[in-house]
Parts: structure tokens; C-alpha cells; sequence
């Protein structure tokens, strides 16, 4: 098969992470995999693909994601690729209002990475994203919680289905340690709390940084990723006296290792699709602590040890736990690695292929 898959960027995220490492094992399969960038700035992760082979076309840099002008240039895709496979918004609609004017030959298909996003609470978007959606032969959410959030706001009729992200369990169990003092220039016998999340709204570093707050001297954190709200969270690790204990780390392509050194890993969140991140963290062979949300509690619950969205003071009180009960942590760190290893990327990517393989043959079985 020939299929496409459209983002926005290969900036980091989850959308863009499950790209990186599904996109190769569906080139290992057989198939013909290309990628189009609506922003094709150059990245770690586009550098990654491109050295892995992967064709990547782009519509420019910078594009404004929401110029109607784009649906012209996405026409042309509809008659090259057997499967089109958008993800994010701005690809979601583009794409399916090409399809709806020109009734190309591609079969499309979408996926759903968030439990919530701004439009759910826009009551004039709820007709314009039914007729979207409408576009699609088939809607994939990331977890169950997506899938029955999105069904309940486009109501029934549509072909939504639930296939789980995952990772490359073996690449971040494997991974080695990095010295803290290499790291961050701190005691080895400092604790280490670890979140890997882009400054999003959504994410809330916040909370987190509050919590560190309430812990002693001893605790840093290492907060990896970049955003819209990095320098806000930096102003408020300075308004609390916190700079010498949060560091901020950026972009990293060593993050297993980052994992790996942490003696605690945290996602503080407002709302999740199904976090990889989250995922990443739970299988290092570390506590992981996560807010009680939509998209983190299916992947936590039963693992992982959960807090009140927002309340950084029962947050700190768990991570305290955590490093004085040696019982707690190392049985809170094994059943999080036993959970992770129900997120294998091949999993995924099988179930992405039947979904594929279905709807190509329906097609040419139509045609």
C-alpha cells in the first residue's frame, strides 16, 4: 500500500513521536510510507525519519496552519497515496475539505490524540467537526477514554475506533543511566523527580514546580521539553527561590537515559489523549506519579500512584512517601514497568495495518 501521513510538524509531542517510531515499521512491512509536514522546519525527530529514509515533503516553513489556500495544495496527495493519514486539527480539516470538493480516490483515515481541545467548547464548532469527521473511513482514538469522549460529542454513525499508542519499550528499558552530576551538576545522592512534557497549557508544570516547594533541599527536578509556557514556568520556579532545584533542560534526544537516572518520574496534567511520555516513564523501572485525568488514569490506575489534578500539596506528600518507604517504591516501580508492557509499539503498529488493510480492500473491492 501507498499511504501518507500529514501533521502539522515533526516538532516534539506524542502525535509526532508516534510517527517517528511507527512510520518505520510500516516501511519494514512493505509498504510505501511518506510523510507531509505542514510546517517543515527541520527538527530532531525530522532529522531522525529523514535518516531513516523516509520521504518527507512539506508545505514550507512557518505555514500558517489555518490558510483555507492549503486545501489547494493538498488536492494533488489525493490521487497518489491508497491511504491519507491525518493528525492534528489543522490537517484534519484541511485534508477532509479537499476530499469533500474533489472526492479523491485516497481513503482517509484520522487520529484522535486528546480527550479535550478548546473547540469541544465552542458550541458553533460542533456542526462544522460532525460534517469533518464525515470525511473519514475510519477515526482511531489513542485510548478508550478518547474514543467514548469524541462518540458522545459527534454522537453515533461514525466509524470511530480504539487503537492504544505505544513505544519501543526495549529502547528506554534498556537504556543506561546518566550520572546527575553530568547531568545537572547535582550529589548523586540528590533525588531526582524527571517530567518529559512539552509547556503546554495542558501539561501543567506548574503544579509540579509548586510541589518542589514543599520538599526539602535535597529534591530537584528536571523538567525536559520546550513551549509557549517555558518562560512563565521559569518565572515561577524564580518567584518561589526554586532556580538552583528545577532545571530546565529543553529539546533532548537522550531522554531514555534522562529517564533512567530519575528516581521519580511525575506527569502532572490537566488532560491527556494516552500520554507516550507517560508510557516512556512507567517502563525505566521508576515510580511514576501522575495527575488523576482523563488519558493518564487508564494508563496509571493499578501501576503508578495518582494525585488531585492541580494539588501540588498531596503531590509532594507521594514523592516524600515514595523516597522513605523503600516498600512502596520498589513495588510501585515493578508494577508500572508490568503495566508499560501492554503499550508495545509493534502492537500498535499491527492494528494499524489491519485498519489499513480493510479499508484498501473494501476500496478496490468497490472500484
Amino acid at each position: 500500500m501507498k499511504i501518507l501521513h500529514v501533521i502539522t510538524s515533526l516538532r516534539t509531542g506524542g502525535a509526532e513521536k508516534l510517527i517517528l517510531d511507527m512510520v518505520p515499521l510500516f516501511k519494514a512491512s512493505g509498504h510505501q510510507v511518506d510523510v507531509l509536514l505542514f510546517d517543515g522546519a527541520d527538527t530532531m525527530f525530522k532529522d531522525k525519519l529523514a535518516g531513516l529514509g523516509v520521504k518527507i515533503d512539506s508545505l514550507g516553513i512557518n505555514t500558517w496552519l489555518y490558510n483555507p489556500l492549503i486545501i489547494f495544495r493538498l488536492i494533488p496527495y489525493l490521487n497518489r497515496y491508497d491511504i491519507i493519514h491525518t493528525h492534528n486539527t489543522a490537517c484534519q480539516y484541511w485534508m477532509a475539505c479537499a476530499k469533500f470538493i474533489t472526492k479523491g480516490k485516497s481513503v482517509l483515515v484520522t487520529t484522535e490524540h486528546n480527550t479535550n481541545n478548546r473547540r469541544r467548547h465552542l458550541f458553533f464548532f460542533r456542526p462544522i467537526d460532525k460534517l469533518i469527521y464525515k470525511q473519514y473511513s475510519k477515526i482511531i482514538g489513542i485510548s478508550g477514554k478518547a474514543s467514548d469522549i469524541l462518540n458522545h460529542y459527534i454522537g453515533n454513525g461514525y466509524p470511530v475506533v480504539t487503537i492504544q499508542n505505544g513505544i519501543n519499550l526495549s529502547t528506554y528499558k534498556n537504556a543506561l543511566p546518566v550520572s546527575k552530576s553530568n547531568l545537572l551538576g547535582i550529589q548523586e545522592s540528590d533525588y531526582l523527580i524527571v517530567k518529559v512534557a512539552g509547556f503546554r497549557l495542558e501539561k501543567d508544570q506548574d503544579t509540579l514546580i509548586r510541589a518542589m516547594a514543599l520538599l526539602p533541599v535535597q529534591y530537584h527536578l528536571a523538567l525536559v521539553g520546550d513551549g509557549v509556557r517555558l518562560s512563565l514556568c521559569q518565572q515561577l520556579a524564580e518567584k518561589l527561590q526554586l532556580a538552583d532545584r528545577i532545571h530546565f533542560l529543553g529539546i533532548r534526544s537522550d531522554i531514555p537515559g534522562i529517564l533512567k537516572t530519575a528516581d521519580i518520574v511525575v506527569m502532572s496534567s490537566h488532560y491527556e489523549g494516552l500520554s507516550l511520555s507517560s508510557i516512556e516513564g512507567m517502563c525505566v523501572g521508576k515510580p511514576f506519579v501522575a495527575s488523576d485525568v482523563d488519558g493518564l488514569h487508564e494508563i496509571v490506575e493499578g501501576a503508578g500512584l495518582l494525585f488531585e489534578e492541580g494539588n501540588s500539596t498531596q503531590l509532594a506528600t507521594i514523592i516524600r512517601q515514595l523516597m522513605t518507604d523503600q516498600q512502596l517504591y520498589s513495588t510501585t516501580a515493578q508494577k508500572c514497568m508490568n503495566k508499560a508492557i501492554q503499550y508495545d509499539i509493534r502492537k500498535t503498529v499491527n492494528e494499524y495495518e489491519q485498519v489499513y488493510k480493510l479499508l484498501y480492500h473494501n476500496e478496490t473491492q468497490v472500484s
